[in-house]
């Protein structure tokens, strides 16, 4: 499938689709809500396709934002090594392992489930106005490490099964568990986003699934979203984040929630 293959009302959905996802996704995760969508849409694309082309625009946009928060963010608020670290080589591993499963397992088999978890979080969320409005730190020293491991692999292995919001989930995870402010799980979030893409992408590359002239088209427009949503993040603060977490969790709901409903 090559770009100049489509039409160019086709294309230029996956560019717009593509930024748009790259400023969701820096900034507070579930950016492939939009992404994923919009590739499924492609005459001719199997959703494995569509899928590993997602995680190829994917890793451009969350690389560049994970910079700029290591840049530009306050030192508060940038991601700490003792939890990025293990929680993004555990993410690879996951990641690799679900992409591995993913041509193999409907995702529409863990939707219900997927569905059950993101209402938990809208709740628990909207219940407690304050929950990661600065940080408060949790868990220390060794628990630290296990809990940011142990969540990685989790979430990795979602991301490379089926993918949206993955990044939604690590922000929550990051906060609720761990203690993070809004501001610092984004940027925390980030940095394991691009091992799950990549994890991913180590899979779905040998086995020519990446579709790269569509994928390297609309990585360009993820990396400018990226990095616009990830400035937006740093000047705004964790107020911001979190009614764009609010935003993006209640649309991953009634998406999903339609498609169990077999109203999509």
């Amino acid at each position: 499938m090559r770009v100049t293959d489509l039409a160019l009302g086709t294309v230029l959905l996956l560019v717009v689709a593509a930024a748009t996802a790259g400023w969701v996704d820096a900034v507070v995760g579930g950016g492939g809500l939009v992404q994923l969508p919009a590739l499924l849409l492609v005459p001719g694309i199997a959703p494995v396709q569509a899928l590993a082309t997602n995680k190829l625009a994917g890793i451009a946009g969350t690389s560049v934002s994970a910079a700029t928060y290591l840049r530009h963010a306050p030192p508060t608020a940038r991601p700490s090594v003792r939890t990025a670290v293990p929680m993004a080589l555990l993410a690879l591993a996951g990641a690799a392992g679900g992409a591995a499963l993913a041509s193999s397992l409907p995702g529409a088999a863990l939707e219900p489930l997927v569905l059950a978890a993101l209402l938990v979080v809208l709740v628990v969320v909207v219940a407690r106005p304050r929950l990661g409005e600065t940080t408060t730190q949790r868990l220390h020293g060794a628990r630290e490490v296990a809990a940011a491991a142990t969540l990685g692999a989790v979430l990795g292995a979602y991301d490379g099964l089926l993918g949206p919001g993955t990044g939604t989930f690590l922000v929550f995870a990051l906060v609720g568990v761990l203690g993070l402010a809004f501001l610092r799980a984004t940027a925390t979030a980030k940095v394991v986003n691009v091992a799950t893409n990549l994890g991913a992408l180590l899979v779905f590359a040998p086995q020519g699934h990446v579709v790269w002239g569509l994928g390297l088209l609309m990585a360009a427009a993820n990396v400018l979203g990226g990095y616009v949503g990830a400035r937006t993040a740093v000047a705004r603060g964790s107020r911001f984040v979190r009614v764009v977490f609010l935003v993006v969790v209640s649309a991953l709901v009634l998406r999903l929630g339609a498609d169990v409903l077999g109203l999509a």
